[in-house]
């Protein structure tokens, strides 16, 4: 409360008032303010009154909001009104305010509303500091705000029982908008773009007279809470003047009664009004009462401490504020006052609809001011990464009367969504060293999110990687690893991160790329999503330590280094090496390869391709929806024969006495490394070589057979 009380105008008197008083006032029992409802409602624990199903901008009450209400007007002025000109600078910001200051016309409510809750706030704090100078009747008042429409006269009256205005303070609030700066506001809104006008309007201060967007007619009946107030009524239609009068039967506090324009005649509907009250206003501390029924019953949890929230009210707010009919998995209480001041109150679901083929989700945090709904599911209060999140962030630091369109480009949003950002990032991280199997399911969920923040969000794609779970060659079944704990287990000699990208396991263990980090024991990260490959080229680095595709040349010349199995001997001579080379060359041609080179390091296979970090990013392109690159040719590739393998040895010697045969198997072998190396974009264009490759082994075999049939019969005869 205390920090709501410092941003109070105060009164000079009180501006004196010590730390310790204040708390001691604080102190002061319930009793003694008499019927003050307001701080009962603030410290009494409500339930909240939503199904599981409800809509939270759209929740119907059981009992039926009666249709006209029941504010009267039966203030009358004394005297003569004084009529004041509006000020030509002020007139013409009217017309800005009016017709530029908010997308929406119905937020005039929030304003209203608003400002009635700052009215009540500051009654309050003089009844706990001061309660000699007010009027007798202050002690009595519901702290309430009270709103009726009038469908059939086309009205709609705000009324507090707040601190009120005596006939100075009208002039001032009302007939004029910032006391001094006009004129140099406006030559400077001149000389603005229409992105700078909107944020300079939003910094202004205007709030009140965002209901002349929708009245034809305002008349402002008030009586100052200070002992001894006459009541006056202020009387404009927001074009060139405003009356002043004094005025009889005016209780303490404030009654804006508002003539609607035919065009805003919606405004007088019961539905209309209480779905605005419900969208913007829910979580103000204090009643809001349409027709004589209280609509916000629900409590604003993010401005409870951490302790005073049960389990329960955590999972009927959730279910509230996201619309959900599940827990929340993750709960995240967030408050601080540097850099920004921000009260949060975040949740992760235990399940989203993208998984279900419901198309792109929208984000899920709402932005508040002083419980006050600024937007919701703003989108750029976090990144877009982050849409999973659902909950509500607060800050005292925004501007109530912020446009949408300041929101875009503002200085103070910009460094909100960072601040939050690196709390949530923090805060997954936390619950993974907290709960490493519930985090598991989260990360087998949600998994895909944060690999698009790697990709989207570079300032944080290190921070994010942290998060990441991925199997390995050396986890378990359903077990996972982090990089962190990969990077822990490395021996001192390894200097990168190793992975391969895989539909399974199985897969991995017969791959020739595998091959040698098996035999030399180095772990490798198993990426079984389409998305992780480019994950990983966007990462490229984790805290210094390089991520490396087995497949890739890099890769080869890592392990190259701490080999510990002895290279195979070649079956061929350094001459018969160098031939084989210049045929292989041949026999495939330059579309097909671009070097070859012998590598006896891969035992089980005749040969392999290496170094086709294109090519990977290629095959990734290919599972994009509506790729081109189906079509297109593979690039010349760099082939590795093995000429210790019996496959290469034999195709030495049957290039020798059959070359067309040996060309055909030569380029099966080329074909097996494609499909080794995942490039092979259609196998049943190699179907036709290989049934031309069998038809030749058969028509081999059998003239073999009857070579060696007339032989034996030629022996016999």
């Amino acid at each position: 409360m205390l920090s709501q009380i410092s941003k109070i105008a105060l009164p000079k008197a009180a501006s004196s008032i010590s730390l310790n008083s204040l708390q001691q006032l604080e102190r002061i029992s319930l009793k003694s303010l008499k019927n003050y409802r307001a701080c009962n409602i603030a410290k009494t624990s409500r339930r909240f009154l939503v199904t599981e199903n409800s809509d939270p901008l759209n929740n119907e009450e059981e009992d039926k909001i009666p249709e006209e209400g029941t504010i009267t007007v039966n203030e009358k002025t004394v005297g003569n009104a004084v009529k004041h000109e509006f000020k030509t600078e002020t007139k013409r910001l009217l017309d800005i305010v009016a017709k530029s200051l908010y997308s929406d016309k119905e937020v005039f409510i929030r304003e209203l509303i608003s400002n009635a809750s700052d009215a009540l706030e500051k009654v309050r704090y003089l009844q706990l500091t001061d309660e000699k100078a007010l009027d007798e009747s202050v002690a009595n008042n519901p702290a309430e705000i009270h709103i009726s429409i009038n469908k059939k006269e086309r009205t709609i009256i705000f009324q507090d029982f707040g601190i009120g205005m005596n006939e100075d303070e009208v002039n001032n609030n009302l007939g004029t908008i910032a006391n001094s700066g006009t004129l140099a506001f406006l030559k400077k809104l001149d000389q603005s773009s229409s992105s700078a006008k909107e944020n300079m309007i939003g910094q202004f201060g205007v709030g009140f007279y965002s209901c002349l967007m929708v009245a034809e007619k305002v008349e402002v009946f008030t009586r100052s809470a200070h002992k001894g107030s006459k009541g006056y009524c202020w009387t404009s239609d927001g074009t060139g003047s405003y009356d002043v009068a004094e005025a009889d039967g005016v209780t303490v506090g404030t009654k804006i009664v508002i003539h609607l324009r035919e065009d805003c005649k919606d405004f007088a509907d019961i539905s209309t009004v209480q779905r605005i009250i419900k969208r913007y206003s829910n979580f103000v501390q204090y009643p809001i009462v349409l027709n004589n029924k209280r609509l916000n019953t629900i409590q604003a949890l993010w401005t409870m401490n951490k302790n005073e929230i049960t389990e329960d009210q955590h999972i009927e707010f959730y279910r509230f504020i996201a619309n959900a009919h599940d827990k929340p998995q993750f709960t995240l209480l967030y408050k601080t006052d540097a850099p920004i001041q921000i009260s949060s109150l975040l949740y992760v679901p235990q399940y989203h609809s993208e998984t279900m083929g419901l198309g792109r989700m929208q984000p899920g945090v709402s932005l508040y001011s002083r419980k006050v709904l600024i937007q919701a599911k703003c989108k750029q209060l976090l990144p877009e990464w982050l849409r999973f999140v659902r909950g509500v962030i607060d800050s005292e630091d925004i501007p109530l009367n912020v446009s949408r369109e300041m929101l875009q480009d503002n200085a103070l949003i910009a460094r909100l969504k960072n601040v939050m950002t690196t709390r949530i990032i923090k805060w997954l991280l936390e619950e993974s060293k907290r709960d490493p199997e519930k985090y598991k399911l989260f990360a087998s969920n949600f998994g895909n999110f944060l690999k698009e923040g790697i990709c989207a969000d570079y300032g944080f794609k290190t921070d994010i990687a942290a998060l990441l779970r991925f199997p390995s060659t050396k986890t378990g079944k359903d077990e996972v690893t982090s990089f962190d704990e990969y990077v822990e287990k490395m021996p001192k000699d390894q200097e990168c991160i190793f992975y391969t990208c895989t539909p399974n396991r199985s897969i991995v263990e017969d791959s020739p790329y595998y091959e040698p980090f098996k035999q030399n024991d180095v772990e490798v990260i198993l990426c079984h999503e389409a998305i992780d490959e480019f994950v990983m080229n966007n990462l490229h680095l984790y805290k210094g330590k390089r991520i490396l595709n087995i497949e890739s040349q890099a890769a080869a010349e890592e392990i190259a280094k701490k080999n510990k199995v002895e290279n195979a001997a070649s079956k061929l001579d350094e001459k018969e090496e160098k031939e084989m080379i210049e045929w292989v060359k041949e026999s495939l041609g330059k579309a097909l390869v671009s070097q070859v080179t012998v590598n006896n390091r891969i035992a089980s296979t005749p040969a392999l391709l290496r170094d086709h970090d294109a090519s990977i990013s290629r095959r990734l392109m290919m599972m994009m929806p509506g790729s081109k690159l189906s079509g297109m040719p593979i690039p010349p590739q760099r082939l590795e024969i093995n000429t210790s393998h019996r496959v290469i040895v034999g195709l030495n010697r049957l290039r020798k006495t059959k070359p067309e045969i040996a060309k055909e198997v030569m380029r099966q072998v080329y074909d097996n490394a494609l499909i080794s190396a995942g490039l092979l974009q259609d196998p049943r264009t190699i179907i036709r070589r290989l049934n031309k490759l069998m038809e030749n082994v058969v028509e081999a075999n059998d003239t073999e057979v009857k070579t060696e049939t007339k032989t034996e019969t030629e022996t016999k005869n």
